[in-house]
């Protein structure tokens, strides 16, 4: 069993240095008043925060300036690229027609950074994964 995401849930990724607030539009399901996001909920700036600093050697930026600090890891801004849905989503619950987002659902970032979920944004409704 896994909570259900909702606005305000604090993310995470595993390349960058701070955590960020998942963005969720306002939808027909609400979860302690809040909209309850979907696996779709990963459009970078829109729902997915910067995470401050990346530190991905994978990433492009990363290694240019690692590169040019004569291979001292020096980290840029972080910006973040997700071509995937969270997975998995909830297999019981929908929302507009898509799995809702459970704490235990996980996003890919292009640069190698694994995006996960820390606080759900609600403690109480429980879903199966």
């Amino acid at each position: 069993m896994g909570l259900l995401v909702t606005a305000t849930a604090v993310v995470s990724c595993t390349s960058g240095t701070v955590p960020g607030t998942l963005s969720v539009p306002p939808g027909p399901v609400l979860c302690g008043g809040k909209p309850v996001a979907t696996i779709q909920a990963v459009v970078p700036q829109l729902n997915i925060p910067p995470f401050g600093m990346c530190m991905s050697p994978n990433n492009p930026m990363v290694a240019q300036a690692t590169a040019a600090a004569m291979g001292v890891l020096t980290p840029v801004p972080c910006v973040p690229v997700t071509p995937a849905p969270w997975a998995p989503g909830s297999p019981t619950v929908l929302v507009s027609g898509q799995p809702a987002l459970t704490q235990s659902s996980k996003c890919a970032c292009t640069w190698g950074g694994n995006i996960q979920i820390g606080f759900p944004g609600q403690q109480n409704t429980q879903v199966a994964d």
